[in-house]
This record gives C-alpha cells, sequence and structure tokens, in this order.
C-alpha cells in the first residue's frame, strides 16, 4: 500500500512511518525543509518538501496515495479540509491524529473522577469539551463526518505518550518536558500536587493500532488509544529517582505558565484526562504489549 504520512518527521508521524516501512508499505512524508528531506530519505521514506498550508499539494498526494495518516497536527482545519476534499468519494483511508486533552479541565494539580469513553463524541451525548479544545473536537467530528462524503475516515485520539520514537522524532510531549526542566533546574517539578491523572499509552502500541485501523477499521470510526493511568505525582517521583534528584516539587500554575506555556502547562501537564480505549479492543482486536508508564521511566528513561 502506498501511504502518505504528515507529520513524518515528528514523534508519532515518524513512529507510524517506520511501522509502515517495516510491513512493507511505501510511505511518502511531508517535510518541510530540505536537510529534513535529506534525512527522511535515509530511513526509507519518500521525501514530499512542504507544509500543511500546501492545499494543491496535499490534494495531489493525497490522491496519488492508497491511503493517507495526518500527524502533524491536531488543530490544522485547512489540512483536514484539503485532504477530505481530495479523498471525497475514494473510499480510501483517511486517519487523523486527535489528543486526548480533548476531555482535559483546568485542575491545576488536582484529581478528577471523570473517565471518558468513545460515546462523548455520538449523537445525543452531553459531553462539552473545554473552549479551548472546542476547535479541535470540530475537526475531529469533520473528519468522522467525511465518511459521507465517501472517505474510510478514522479519527484515532491519543493519550500521554511514552517511549522513545522510532523515526527522526525521538522524544514526546509531556514526559520530556518534564525531564528538561528538571535537568535545567536541578529539580523535577509538578502542577500542584499533581493529584491529576492521565491515561497513557506506549509509542509501539499506538503505532499497532494505526496500522490496524488503516487496515480494516470502519468509516467514520473514533478511537481513544490507551493502555493505563497514572498520576503526575507518581510520574514525577519515578523522574526525580531516575535522574537522581531530589523529591519532587510542587509549582503553582504561574510559575509552570511561565515555563511551559498556557496550553502545556494547564492542558498537557495540569490536567485529568482519563479515557477507556473499549473500542480499539473490542471492535478492533488490539492487544497492547506495554503495562506501566512508570517502569518505562524506571528503566528505559534515560537509554539512548
Amino acid at each position: 500500500m502506498r501511504v502518505f504520512v504528515t507529520g513524518a518527521t515528528g514523534f508519532i508521524g515518524g513512529s507510524v512511518a517506520d511501522r509502515l516501512l517495516r510491513e512493507g508499505h511505501e510511505v511518502a512524508g511531508l517535510v518541510r525543509t530540505s536537510e529534513k528531506a535529506e534525512a527522511l530519505g535515509r530511513l526509507g521514506v519518500t521525501p514530499v518538501l512542504g507544509t500543511l498550508d500546501d492545499r494543491d499539494l496535499l490534494a495531489e498526494r493525497a490522491q496519488a496515495a492508497d491511503a493517507v495518516i495526518n500527524a502533524a497536527d491536531s488543530d490544522h482545519r485547512g489540512a483536514v479540509e484539503a485532504l477530505v476534499e481530495a479523498l471525497a468519494g475514494s473510499g480510501k483511508p483517511l486517519l487523523h491524529t486527535s489528543g486526548s486533552s480533548i476531555v482535559g479541565t483546568d485542575s491545576r494539580g488536582e484529581a478528577s473522577g471523570d473517565v471518558f469513553d468513545e460515546d462523548i463524541l455520538g449523537a445525543g451525548s452531553a459531553w462539552r469539551p473545554a473552549d479551548d479544545k472546542q476547535a479541535r473536537v470540530e475537526i475531529d467530528r469533520y473528519v468522522r463526518a467525511a465518511a459521507e462524503r465517501g472517505v474510510r475516515s478514522v479519527v484515532l485520539c491519543n493519550t500521554l505518550i511514552y517511549g522513545h520514537g522510532r523515526g527522526l522524532g525521538r522524544d514526546s510531549v509531556q514526559i520530556p518536558a518534564l525531564v528538561w526542566q528538571a535537568q535545567a533546574s536541578g529539580v523535577v517539578r509538578r502542577i500542584g500536587a499533581g493529584r491529576n491523572i492521565w491515561s497513557n499509552v506506549h509509542i509501539d502500541d499506538m503505532a499497532d493500532l494505526y496500522l490496524i485501523a488503516l487496515e480494516s477499521a470502519p468509516a467514520g470510526s473514533f478511537y481513544f488509544v490507551e493502555n493505563g493511568a497514572a498520576s503526575f505525582a507518581d510520574l514525577t517521583d519515578a523522574i526525580a529517582d531516575t535522574l537522581g534528584l531530589g523529591p519532587a516539587e510542587e509549582w503553582d500554575a504561574t510559575a509552570a505558565i511561565q515555563e511551559w506555556g498556557h496550553e502545556l502547562a494547564l492542558f498537557a501537564l495540569g490536567s485529568n484526562s482519563r479515557v477507556r480505549a473499549g473500542r480499539a479492543r473490542e471492535q478492533l482486536g488490539w492487544r497492547p504489549r506495554h503495562t506501566s508508564v512508570l517502569d518505562w521511566v524506571r528503566t528505559e528513561l534515560t537509554r539512548a
């Protein structure tokens, strides 16, 4: 299968591209610079020089491929519209990457008992996202609705991803942000008490689900990508132990925002995002193998 991947130099897209190549698929990847194009080519991916704003290029590449995986930017509506329009009536798969911060709230390190499943986007659901996430949810709904236009459209909504990337992008978002701050300051910090909990998934298990969804997910599907959960108190304690630093310390939201910015601090590190990926297991037969982000932090985090 010929697969066009946006975000092919990133953490998610690069790992998915690697998985596709190992399964014998041909992969073309969108890339913004000639330097990264050369690096991508050495991995076996055919580089396509351009950006998400190049609508004609996206359309051309989507129409030339057997399938498209959008892993570049969950919030870039223009790119999604270009891909859907190009694939309309073709029956080809379009996998779109979202993120489970859509269910996040401004918790500032406090716990929440809410756990969500895939029915939140169903007809009649009373759930409403935070204002900051409304646009992303509308994109997810737009992708799913592309099934009515003859696209086998699928939304994969990733949780906190851990593990080292298999392509050019080695690091994810949340755990590396905590680690880099700790290495720079000598202190591991969490927002508030760190009682907030995020569901999580290993990068290899995530890539497996992309491959399964590419092959067999029905049109209009939405899947959370999850296999476990951990609090940020436990995560930061594990990071402190692994880095040989003192106990993790609490940080107020104002200081955290100054360090990480509003989006990363409040929605990625200070919120709760607890979901269940029942549909991927029951409908697609997904069987993730990695079970503990805390074990990974303690045994794999600092390995090259």
